[in-house]
């Protein structure tokens, strides 16, 4: 037994050597001093948001009467005379929608300006937007030509709207370029099914009988399939009309024939008449420049002060994202669409 506790007792000493040794942990903030801490975070977060907003406010406020302004693109800087490229990029809606107008309404101000470039990257959208864009196109092309230049998709309303250039203008198409999806949509969810197995009844409080028309959770009548069908197809002759207005070589009977929502690539675009030649932008300049007359020209393009959501996320992020959190939401308004809906996705709205 002696020997035994013997053994033991330096064990014993050496763990107390490590007991006196070990420094004991530092007790934790004050719940007060966490607070604080975050508080100071959370106004670090709000004073960056803040100041990226009076940037981008203060961007716009001195740009010249709310206006784009101009950045210098090709040909000669000297030149006095101008060619301005008017970009319609993305989904056609709101707040682009006013960026556009605004560059077509500096573009018809501007004695300097003698012909338009339209640019043209769009699967559409909103059907008064591109209704909007191409009355104003109209209205300029009275005083200046218009060439069209298509990049990588001109659908629906992104083909709406190239018909500003009117019949004397010409519609240029990548090679690689997508046009067509000629028609409209008004995007709905059937949502019926699903409500009856989760046990859900819609039972709306309303004035008319035709003031839930688009309810999600429940089948549409006939009477209200009816009446969609006819503002459908108000918006879709308005659309084969605008196309037989500005497409020389094509009439109403031959543009009804091509408006079946289909897409065409460049080269079935061409042969049915929706486009004119297949090139880039500098071929689409150089018709412009002839059609002007000008030897010397500046070619300028029209940009926009950056809105907050462009400033965070970048135009097309902001714009990608505000759309999925939208579409549910907005399920029940209607929205009528010239839009390329064979892509998959269904532009937010405003």
């Amino acid at each position: 037994m002696e020997e035994q506790s013997a053994q033991e007792r330096p064990v014993e000493k050496h763990s107390e050597s490590i007991h006196q040794h070990q420094k004991p942990c530092p007790p934790p903030p004050p719940r007060s001093r966490r607070w604080l801490i975050r508080g100071l975070v959370v106004l670090l977060l709000i004073s960056v948001v803040f100041n990226l907003g009076f940037f981008a406010w203060y961007q716009e406020y001195f740009t010249i009467g709310g206006g784009p302004a101009e950045q210098f693109e090709t040909g000669d800087q000297f030149a006095k005379e101008k060619i301005a490229i008017i970009s319609i990029t993305g989904t056609i809606m709101p707040p682009f929608t006013e960026r556009i107008l605004r560059s077509i309404k500096r573009a018809h101000e501007d004695d300097q300006v003698k012909g338009i470039l339209l640019e043209i990257d769009s699967p559409g959208g909103l059907v008064a937007d591109s209704h909007q864009i191409y009355h104003r196109l109209v209205e300029l092309r009275k005083t200046k030509p218009i060439v069209v230049y298509m990049k990588r998709m001109a659908a629906s309303g992104g083909y709406y709207v190239a018909m500003g250039a009117g019949e004397e203008g010409v519609i240029f198409a990548e090679p690689t370029t997508w046009t067509g999806s000629l028609g409209v949509i008004i995007p709905r969810f059937d949502l019926s099914g699903l409500a009856e197995k989760v046990g859900v009844v819609s039972d709306p409080l309303k004035t008319g009988e035709f003031k839930d028309a688009l309810n999600p959770f429940r089948n549409l009548t006939d009477r209200e399939r009816a009446i969609w069908d006819h503002i459908l197809d108000e918006s879709y002759q308005r659309f084969l009309n605008v196309i037989t207005d500005n497409r020389k070589d094509l009439d109403y009977d031959q543009v009804k024939k091509l408006a079946t929502g289909q897409i065409y690539p460049a080269t079935d675009a061409k042969q049915n008449g929706l486009i004119d030649e297949i090139g880039y932008q500098e071929d689409a300049l150089a018709r412009l420049q002839e059609i002007t007359g000008l030897n010397k020209v500046c070619v300028i393009r029209y940009s926009h002060p950056r809105s907050l959501a462009d400033v965070l996320l970048g135009s097309a992020e902001a714009s990608h994202i505000e759309n999925r959190k939208q579409a549910l939401l907005d399920s029940t308004v209607p929205r009528a669409m010239y839009f390329a809906s064979w892509m998959g996705e269904m532009p937010g709205w405003q």
